[in-house]
């Protein structure tokens, strides 16, 4: 219950916090018509997240049903969907993910389970899962692309993720089945090392260093369940060494948990559940290969002899950002996640400034 109610409170704080920072230097023409102290409140008494999902609400009232066309005001509209999704992806593996690795453990550990305990199981592994499509899809709206994900795409793309989280869950279940405090050991040390290894990558996601190290140690964590890009540039070569470092991290606790059970043990039923998690697994990796082989948005692009950076001088727009003409600025931070998602041009970056900046 203690271990519950940790997650519950460090989950809801750091994501409050960054809500906060968020807003804090987002420029005020972005900002909700509320006066900062209030917001500040808002936050401290973890109701940031809730404010925000209010306003967007608000502000997708008047964009839907007011038909309000203004490219400001959509905009505007997938500007704050974003942050909502984000906050909601951080939330999820900062607080579901654990839990749901406590859970599993806990039946694991009773040989029990109630039908709502599995419905529950599952139901968080799909949750898990749908946060990571919708982030992306979030970011897809944000920017001046036609070539949305298809109804194919999305498949394949919350396949592969699923396919990727389950096996890592459960080898971490496992594990802690045998060793429960060995498992305070393990976490601490992927965690120091995607925490360094995201640093390195060089991220400038938030407005100032303090807050930075805040969102690279929730990105670390969220590294420890499942992969996300950081940093722009080529990701072929930083995902082969990620999904290589977990499927050997995952190896070695299956391993370690078919190696050190009793032969008497009532998990024997796991065995084969085990042997399927690294097909499981590699066929996350399969899946994962062939969106960016073939169904990838930007594969279309190629395809019909598009080009993914923006032609300012042609007036072109694929792949360019939805930019707001009253404060003449896109947050910092949408264009960091863009350019760490998709090739941007030179020209489109010049036009996007840092959100403090207009403050």
């Amino acid at each position: 219950a203690a271990l519950v109610l940790a997650l519950l409170a460090a989950a809801s704080a750091a994501t409050q916090a960054c809500s906060w920072l968020w807003l804090r230097s987002d420029p005020p023409a972005l900002r909700p018509a509320l006066p900062l102290w209030l917001l500040a409140a808002l936050h401290l008494l973890q109701l940031g997240f809730l404010f925000r999902c209010l306003h967007a609400l608000k502000v997708g009232w008047k964009v839907c049903w007011a038909k309000v066309e203004e490219e400001d005001e959509q905009s505007h509209m997938a500007f704050l969907s974003h942050d909502i999704s984000m906050l909601r992806l951080f939330r999820t593996f900062l607080e579901n993910s654990p839990q749901l690795t406590l859970l599993l453990y806990s039946i694991l550990r009773t040989n029990k389970a109630e039908p709502a305990q599995g419905l529950g199981i599952c139901t968080a592994f799909l949750c898990v899962t749908w946060s990571l499509l919708d982030y992306h899809q979030s970011l897809r709206s944000f920017l001046h692309d036609k070539y949305e994900l298809s109804r194919g795409s999305s498949i394949i793309y919350f396949l592969w993720n699923l396919f990727l989280i389950c096996p890592r869950i459960l080898t971490i279940a496992l594990f802690a089945l045998l060793w429960p405090y060995g498992l305070a050991v393990h976490f601490p040390l992927v965690w120091m090392a995607m925490f360094l290894w995201v640093s390195l990558q060089g991220t400038d996601f938030m407005e100032s260093p303090g807050p930075e190290q805040l969102y690279r140690a929730i990105v670390a964590v969220i590294l420890y369940f499942s992969w996300f890009n950081v940093a722009p540039g080529r990701t072929l070569y930083r995902s082969i060494i990620y999904h290589g470092f977990i499927l050997v991290d995952s190896t070695l606790l299956a391993l370690s948990w078919l190696w050190c059970r009793s032969p008497s043990d009532e998990h024997s039923y796991l065995i084969p559940v085990v042997a399927a998690a690294l097909p499981c697994y590699l066929l996350g990796l399969v899946l994962r290969a062939t969106y960016y082989k073939w169904l990838h948005p930007n594969v279309w692009v190629q395809q019909e002899g598009g080009c993914d950076e923006v032609d300012a001088d042609k007036g072109g727009d694929r792949m360019g950002f939805h930019l707001l003409s009253v404060p003449e600025v896109v947050n910092r931070r949408m264009r960091w996640l863009a350019q760490a998602q998709f090739p941007i041009s030179q020209q489109a970056g010049q036009r996007s400034l840092n959100g403090a900046a207009a403050l």
